[in-house]
């Protein structure tokens, strides 16, 4: 790996999700293969990586803050000089971000991360490189599996195909499977610009696991759009469930946790799957988004409050103690108190235990930015503040009912002696944390260690526990 040098110094910044905390890593390997100095703050740096969310209207205008809090550090007071676009909103609008944004130096899509290296060390000596042209990748096939390239890695780890530097000191990573999406919900425009699903494979998937096992990370969040997808675009559409056992004996890691489950595409194969491999937690993140059977089928999507309390009630036959969290949109146009009174019945009677309740936007080049049913902003703030204070009362009450449950609980945090994890049925920053009490005085635990408990209180979504 070529030494860095003081003049090539990168700080990246993320918004969005976990896959775009892959990405940043990603980024990050490569340039620190390419002999950058990766640094903290981009105060400090030469260049500030901007690594930007797209996929709602609040997560686009989180990244362009974020983007003119960077570009206000070139003013001569710090050492940041260029400041650069990259992810989801630079991949969806390119040029034209470009030009409402001149604070940003350059706006780069995903095909130049490959080249990023040179890219930024352009810009460093004084030229520019062209804006991103965005265009439909859903339009671009991905390659058959024969065909895909390979590459060489940071750590030259043996079938390991993507470059990755840890930025973040904990005892967790998400660990993406798969990248794109094959399914055409009319509210979404993340095909468009993320393309096709297309599946890493399972040997490169698994190398990257004992990669990360032997950087200290103890559990792995399997991360893509849509992951019940995984493998079909291989050949095999039963891949997840076979990868699961191979990675739970990945030496080091002792969770693996699975996200973003399509409720259409889960198998019976893959709940076996996952009620039954030693090191999987119990723990569905299922894309519900709503109930109502008519407007789902408006969104382009299926199912319906039967079929998906029928699927809650397999989960739970197989794991009656499964944590069970998703996201539900509300407002969508055409929306009727019928519908979002059958949303409302669906989440009394599922019993889930984190809900994310998100506004309709309309997003461009969607199916729903040309559909009729319009409803008024006021009357969607309304809805969403309805559905989410029903949320709040149901996951508490959920919390509540966890009371005797006995967890293990992966410690994050040790904070003035208050020591801080999650449990199996608690994914990462947005399910809620466990508290650990009634540990003896002198013998909290440290930062990746687990914890046999019982839960004796709740707070909220967040649970409270007394080791044993």
């Amino acid at each position: 790996m070529t030494e860095p040098t003081p003049s090539r110094r990168v700080a990246l910044v993320t918004l969005g999700c976990t896959r775009n905390e892959v990405d940043s890593e990603e980024l990050a390997g490569r340039l620190a293969a390419d002999g950058w100095a990766l640094v903290a703050d981009p105060a400090d740096a030469d260049v500030a990586l901007v690594n930007t969310c797209g996929f709602v209207e609040s997560a686009k205008k989180d990244s362009i803050d974020a983007l003119l809090e960077a570009a206000d550090l070139k003013d001569g007071s710090h050492r940041t000089r260029k400041v650069v676009a990259v992810g989801c909103l630079a991949e969806r609008y390119g040029q034209e971000l470009a030009d409402q944004l001149p604070e940003a130096d350059a706006v780069l899509g995903f095909d130049s991360y490959a080249a990023l290296s040179g890219h930024l060390q352009a810009l460093l000596a004084g030229g520019t490189v062209a804006s991103h042209l965005p265009s439909d990748r859903r339009r671009m096939l991905p390659v058959t599996p024969v065909a895909r390239p390979t590459e060489v890695t940071v750590d030259a780890v043996p079938g390991h195909a993507a470059y990755r530097a840890l930025l973040a000191d904990r005892p967790w990573a998400p660990l993406k499977i798969a990248s794109g999406c094959d399914r055409r919900c009319a509210f979404c425009a993340i095909p468009a610009f993320r393309g096709s699903f297309v599946s890493r494979p399972p040997a490169e998937v698994l190398a990257e696991a004992r990669w990360l096992a032997e950087r200290g990370v103890r559990e792995v969040l399997l991360v893509s759009e849509n992951s019940t997808s995984y493998g079909k675009d291989l050949g095999d559409i039963a891949a997840l469930e076979k990868l699961l056992p191979q990675l739970a004996a990945v030496d080091g890691l002792e969770r693996i946790r699975v996200s973003y489950l399509q409720p259409a595409e889960i198998r019976p194969g893959l709940l076996e799957a996952m009620a039954t491999t030693p090191g999987v937690m119990p723990y569905y993140d299922i894309s519900f988004q709503h109930a109502s059977a008519p407007l789902l089928r408006r969104m382009r999507r299926f199912g319906g409050t039967d079929a998906f309390l029928d699927l809650l009630a397999r989960v739970r036959a197989a794991t009656p103690t499964a944590g069970v969290r998703s996201n539900v949109i509300v407002g969508f146009p055409g929306e009727t108190e019928a519908d979002l009174g059958q949303l409302e019945l669906f989440l009394a009677m599922g019993r889930l235990d984190v809900v994310g309740v998100f506004g309709y936007s309309d997003e461009d080049g969607t199916e729903a930015e040309g559909l009729d049913g319009k409803l008024p902003a006021e009357v969607i703030q309304e809805r969403v503040a309805r559905v989410t204070d029903l949320v709040e009362q149901l996951t508490a009450q959920r919390a509540e009912e966890r009371v005797g449950e006995s967890v293990v609980v992966l410690v994050e945090e040790v904070d003035e002696g208050i020591a801080l994890g999650r449990s199996e049925i608690q994914g990462p920053d947005v399910d809620g944390v466990t508290r650990l009490d009634g540990m003896p005085s002198g013998s909290r635990p440290a930062v990746g260690e687990f914890v046999r408990a019982v839960v004796v209180g709740s707070e909220g979504v967040d649970l409270v526990a007394e080791a044993r």
